[in-house]
C-alpha cells in the first residue's frame, strides 16, 4: 500500500499533465491583451468582441509550490541536511537515484534484499584530462532493505521523485526562457 504523500503526488502529476495538455490545446497569444475577433464581414459589429486567455501557469507555480514545500520537508525528515547543509543546493544536482529501492514501472517501491538503501546525487566533475566524469554523492544512508521500516522507505521514494519533479519544473522554466528569446521580435539568434 502506497503512502498518502506518493498518493499525492501522483494525483499532482496527473493534474499537471492536464493542464499541460489543456495548454497545448489553447493557441498561444503574445500579449497580454485580450484577443479582438470580428464577428462577420456582412454585419459590422460595434464593439469588439474579447476572447479571455486562460492562463495555465498559476495551478503549475502552486504544484510546484507545494512540490517544494513538501521536498523541503522530507529534506529534514530524511536528515539529507546532514550530507548537504544548504537545502537550495541539492537542486544543483544532475541526477538523483536510489540504491536498492526499484523505481522503474516494473519494480517500484520494492526492496532488494541484501542490498544497503541510499540515496544517491550524481554530479559530473572533469577528471585529470579534463573529461567530465560522474560522480555520486550519498546524500543519505538508511541501513539493509529488510530492515527498512515500510513508512521510511516511502518517505526516501517520495524525496526522490519529489527531487525529479522540481528538476523538471526548473528545466520547463529553462527552456521557456528561450524559446522567449526567440519569439521576441527584437531579438534574434544570428
Amino acid at each position: 500500500m502506497m503512502s498518502s504523500s506518493l498518493d499525492k503526488l501522483k494525483a499532482l502529476t496527473s493534474r499537471l499533465e492536464d493542464k499541460l495538455e489543456q495548454k497545448e490545446k489553447v493557441s498561444p497569444v503574445k500579449s497580454s491583451e485580450p484577443k479582438q475577433v470580428k464577428i462577420s464581414e456582412k454585419k459590422p459589429v460595434s464593439k469588439p468582441v474579447s476572447i479571455p486567455v486562460k492562463k495555465v501557469d498559476d495551478h503549475c507555480d502552486n504544484v510546484r509550490d507545494e512540490n517544494t514545500i513538501r521536498v523541503k520537508q522530507l529534506y529534514e525528515k530524511l536528515k539529507i541536511f546532514e550530507k548537504s547543509p544548504d537545502f537550495e543546493n541539492i537542486f544543483i544536482y544532475k541526477a538523483m537515484n536510489l540504491s536498492g529501492i526499484g523505481l522503474k514501472e516494473e519494480d517500484f517501491g520494492e526492496v532488494r534484499e541484501g542490498k544497503y538503501i541510499q540515496i544517491i546525487a550524481i554530479t559530473y566533475e572533469p577528471d585529470k584530462n579534463g573529461k567530465k566524469k560522474a560522480k555520486n554523492i550519498s546524500l543519505g544512508y538508511f541501513g539493509k532493505a529488510e530492515t527498512l521500516e515500510h513508512e521510511l522507505k516511502n518517505e526516501i521514494i517520495e524525496f526522490v521523485l519529489r527531487w525529479r519533479y522540481e528538476k523538471a519544473f526548473q528545466n520547463v522554466a529553462h527552456y521557456k526562457d528561450l524559446i522567449a528569446k526567440i519569439e521576441t521580435p527584437s531579438n534574434t539568434l544570428f
